[in-house]
């Protein structure tokens, strides 16, 4: 598997959530004010309107290699990749009704989990801008007293935070989050697990496994 894996698995789960829960995505886009953590102003949250999400050939259209590269600016060609990866390990299934891929979440959330960390592992680097991810996202930062000197950060020149510097998952994860704050609060969480201490992991696994809709085991 590759790290970029992990963000086509966590969009596709972001995109079954869209699909099965129309009102809760219509609240979203009335998502409050400060669920980002950048400047976009000129780039507002795109989201489709709600009534084609009730056209079963138009949701089929987003889990397309092409829908997805608009939304991660991963390549049509890496997503292919990634996608057949999965179905390899047992991370993706196809819908026998729809053939659209499926994602193995309580697979997904074991591998998060229990292996990320070393498969992937994350470590804080210098002080620069960007956008805060694990403790300091919004998913996390009230409920946690502290986390540390600094805040963790994704690199951007968007950002409004300052903290240490941590590599995303993927190299345009920063790009893919300020299209779905799903997406955002997922990759946070999945960062607070691979860098934090015993504390603010456990509280990321829980928050993660509500978000995946899974038990702890």
């Amino acid at each position: 598997m590759k790290c970029q894996d992990i963000g086509v698995l966590l969009k596709l789960v972001s995109l079954h959530e869209q699909e099965n829960s129309i009102d809760q995505y219509r609240e979203r886009r009335n998502w409050p004010h400060d669920w980002g953590d950048w400047d976009d102003s000129n780039n507002p949250l795109n989201l489709p309107e709600m009534n084609l999400y009730r056209d079963r050939g138009y949701i089929t259209t987003r889990y397309t290699a092409r829908a997805l590269e608009e939304e991660t600016h991963i390549s049509k060609s890496q997503i292919n990749l990634s996608i057949n990866r999965c179905y390899d390990v047992g991370l993706l299934r196809r819908d026998r009704h729809s053939d659209i891929p499926r994602v193995n979440i309580r697979a997904l959330f074991d591998f998060i989990v229990y292996g990320l960390k070393y498969v992937f592992p994350a470590k804080p680097g210098e002080i620069t801008r960007g956008i805060a991810t694990a403790f300091a996202a919004p998913v996390l930062r009230e409920k946690l007293m502290s986390a540390g000197e600094f805040s963790l950060v994704w690199p951007d020149a968007r950002g409004n935070t300052k903290g240490q510097a941590i590599q995303p998952l993927f190299k345009s994860a920063t790009f893919a989050v300020r299209q779905d704050p799903k997406m955002y609060a997922l990759l946070a969480l999945v960062d607070a697990i691979r860098v934090g201490h015993p504390r603010e992991a456990n509280l990321a696994i829980e928050i993660l496994s509500k978000e995946l809709g899974v038990e702890q085991r």
